[in-house]
């Protein structure tokens, strides 16, 4: 992440924009502080990615949260396309206010808006970019931190955007962050407890979204405990071992994925304060 940082700032006098992809379901938790203290006073575009999973009530007073603070924001799906023909306009937009299209460049002509694409990892940049682009430009792999070093692409609206590595926090000292990080797979699996996230996903939508749990699962009480409610989910699905024992891990797997892919419902785990 050092090495990330690096060459955003390295990077930085290069761009006239700076877009920076957020989760729609986390825009807080996927938002990393230091972008605003490495790009400073550069034009920002605010994205919030994978709207298509997040409520969509939420992501509206995202959008409205973002514009008091000062920023362009635009919720958007990537996989989809949706919202993405509104981004040339935005960029073209802050590029004006800028002052960058009033600089000419070889030949005494106006130069096409440069932009950095900048977020933690698995908040879908590549996929951002590759639609953008209407082509597979940018490496897309379902695993953070797949993006290795800078490259520039050319991409709808005649805008050059280049794709940066994935910057998070070098510690993730914020529990609830953390939390909510390795929800929707900002976090590599391999570096947190797969049944403690999944149990405390379960309690979160129990608390918010008990239909949603119920009708997935077909469950007909849910119980207090998180634990309990992996138990029955996998009593459900036949997550059963021999000797009649629940697989709470492979029941983890199931809720955390099938969360991340929308199959329980489009949800929002931050919420603003307007």
């Amino acid at each position: 992440m050092a090495k990330a940082r690096r060459l955003v700032k390295e990077n930085l006098k290069l761009v006239d924009v700076v877009i920076e992809i957020l989760d729609a379901r986390i825009p807080a938790s996927s938002r990393n502080q230091e972008i605003g203290g490495l790009t400073g006073q550069k034009p920002r575009l605010v994205v919030l990615n994978k709207s298509d999973l997040a409520d969509p009530l939420l992501t509206g007073q995202w959008e409205k949260y973002f514009s008091i603070e000062g920023y362009h924001a635009v919720a958007v799906n990537s996989l989809s396309g949706r919202g993405l023909k509104g981004v040339p306009g935005h960029v073209r937009r802050l590029a004006v206010e800028g002052k960058v299209e009033s600089r000419p460049s070889f030949g005494g002509r106006s130069r096409s808006p440069r932009c950095m694409v900048v977020g933690i990892p698995n908040v879908g940049k590549s996929l951002f970019i590759n639609k953008l682009a209407g082509r597979r430009a940018a490496r897309v792999e379902d695993r953070p931190g797949i993006t290795r070093g800078p490259q520039w692409i050319r991409v709808a609206g005649n805008i050059d955007l280049m794709d940066m590595p994935g910057i998070l926090w070098p510690k993730l000292d914020d529990q609830e962050v953390a939390f909510r990080l390795a929800a929707t797979g900002a976090i590599r699996e391999e570096v947190f407890d797969l049944i403690a996230v999944a149990g405390k996903l379960m309690k979160w939508l129990t608390e918010y979204y008990p239909a949603a749990i119920q009708k997935r699962y077909k469950l007909e009480d849910l119980p207090a405990d998180p634990l309990e409610m992996l138990e029955a989910i996998g009593m459900k699905r036949g997550f059963v071992r021999s000797g009649g024992v629940i697989d709470t891990f492979q029941s983890a797997q199931v809720v955390l994925k099938e969360f991340r892919e929308g199959r329980l419902g489009r949800f929002t785990l931050d919420r603003p304060e307007l």
